[in-house]
Order: C-alpha cells, then sequence, then structure tokens
C-alpha cells in the first residue's frame, strides 16, 4: 500500500515537473479567475438569481466573463508552440549534423577502402614487375651473348660469360642491361650500335621481345600509379634507360625485324 502511494507521488511529481511554467500560470490565473467569477455572482447576483438568467442574458455574462481566459490560454499556445517549433528546429540541426558527422565517416571509409584498394593493386603488380624484371634479364642476358659471346665478335670468353650468368642467377637481374649499356657507351659507331640490337635476326628478336615484356609492363603501372612515382623508377632504371636507346634503333631496322609479332615473341596457346 505504502509502495502504491510512493509511486503515485513520484508520477504527481514528475507530471508537475514536465509542465511547462507558462501552463502552470495561466492554471494559475484561470483558477483564480473562476475563484473571482464565483465571488462576484455569490455576492453581488446569488446563484439562484444567476440560475434564472435568461439564455441571451448568461451567455452575454459567461462570454464577457472568459473572453480574458481564452486570449490569454491563446497567448500561451502561441508561446507553446513558438518553443516547440524551436526544439523541432534543434532536434533538426542536430539530425543534419549527425548526418553531416556520417556521410564524412562514409567518405573517410570509402577513403579508407580506395587506399586499400591501391595498395593490394600496387603490391600485386610489384610482384609482376618482379617477375617481368627477371624476364627482362634474361632476355638482355642472351641478347649481351649474341652480341658480345662467340656467337658474335667473341669480346667476352666463355668464362666471362659464365660467371655473369652465374651473378645474374644470385639476383643481379639488371647485370646484362648495364654491360649491354656500357657497351653502348664505349661504341662511338651508331652502326655498330645499331648492330647490338638489330644486327641479325636473333638480335631483332631478342630486342623486340625485350620492348615488348617493357612497353607492357609500362602500360599496367600507369593504373596503379597514380602519382607516377612507379613509373619514373622504371623509366630510370637499367632496362627503362637501355628500353629508351633500343627502341631508337628499333626505328630503322628493317619491316621483317622491327615488328614483335612477325619476329614471333608472341606465343599463342
Amino acid at each position: 500500500m505504502q509502495a502504491n502511494e510512493g509511486q503515485s507521488a513520484e508520477k504527481n511529481r514528475l507530471r508537475k515537473k514536465s509542465l511547462d511554467w507558462r501552463v502552470r500560470f495561466g492554471l494559475a490565473i484561470t483558477a483564480a479567475w473562476i475563484f473571482l467569477g464565483s465571488s462576484y455572482i455569490t455576492g453581488q447576483i446569488g446563484w439562484a438569481a444567476f440560475s434564472r438568467l435568461p439564455a441571451e442574458q448568461l451567455g452575454s455574462f459567461l462570454e464577457g466573463a472568459f473572453a480574458p481566459l481564452a486570449f490569454l490560454w491563446l497567448v500561451i499556445g502561441y508561446f507553446l508552440q513558438q518553443k516547440e517549433l524551436e526544439q523541432n528546429t534543434q532536434a533538426l540541426h542536430a539530425q543534419a549534423l549527425q548526418i553531416g558527422r556520417t556521410a564524412e565517416q562514409a567518405i573517410i571509409q570509402s577513403e579508407k577502402l580506395a587506399a586499400s584498394e591501391l595498395h593490394a593493386r600496387q603490391e600485386a603488380f610489384l610482384q609482376i614487375a618482379q617477375l617481368v624484371r627477371a624476364q627482362l634479364g634474361t632476355i638482355t642476358g642472351l641478347l649481351y651473348t649474341s652480341s658480345q659471346g662467340d656467337s658474335g665478335d667473341g669480346t667476352v670468353n666463355p668464362e666471362e660469360m659464365t660467371r655473369l650468368f652465374s651473378e645474374q642467377s644470385n639476383g643481379d637481374l639488371d647485370l646484362f642491361s648495364r654491360r649491354l649499356i656500357q657497351t653502348i657507351i664505349v661504341v662511338e659507331d651508331e652502326k655498330q650500335r645499331f648492330e647490338l640490337f638489330y644486327g641479325t635476326a636473333i638480335r631483332a628478336r631478342h630486342s623486340n621481345h625485350f620492348l615488348f615484356a617493357f612497353e607492357r609492363l609500362m602500360r599496367n603501372v600507369k593504373e596503379v600509379d597514380p602519382q607516377g612515382m612507379l613509373e619514373d623508377a622504371l623509366i630510370s632504371s637499367a632496362n627503362g634507360l637501355l628500353y629508351a636507346r633500343m627502341k631508337g634503333h628499333q626505328a630503322n631496322a628493317p619491316v621483317e625485324w622491327s615488328d614483335h609479332e612477325k619476329t614471333g615473341t608472341q606465343i599463342h596457346l
């Protein structure tokens, strides 16, 4: 029983607390106004005489008596509505801020996903580039053997050539690219430089194969390198420097030797 009374008292307290001060003010004025009206009827007219008033006089009296209360509650309702509109505006503003923060988080998340995807693509490209680098190392080794070994001018003896291939197999994949660049620098005759790459059909095949593989690698790097750092690294590498010199000689090669498709660099499975 005491628990129920305590709950009722708590509910009444919360109900009173939730009422706006304007409502409490209006209720107080209304109660005081009704009390004054009742006192006026009791002291000046009497309830018996008041009850016998004609309908039109009674209506006029009630209209004049309650018109101030009606105006009072109209004003109170206006301010309450204004307060509610302000609360709604604040709620909408807070909701807009929350939506803005959510949108910012979504943008940040999408940027992180894009960066993660780009990083994964770059990692995959670097692995592919390492394989292509090994491929280019093999091609330049064959090209160097064809021009500088026993099948060429014999500048490099078989023992030295074996040592160079051993160094390449131990991880120096750009060894023969650097050796070819050194040979180009040493050779002053432009015709001899041309013959290093397109002096025979075999050299032309190796050169076209090198150009084809390097150009394909450069096309792929543009898709994963928005800042151009990887592209610059490839261009300035030993293979990139060799490509620039080799590409210049390809334009002067015979038609049957200047096309990688005609020299058999593509294998159709």
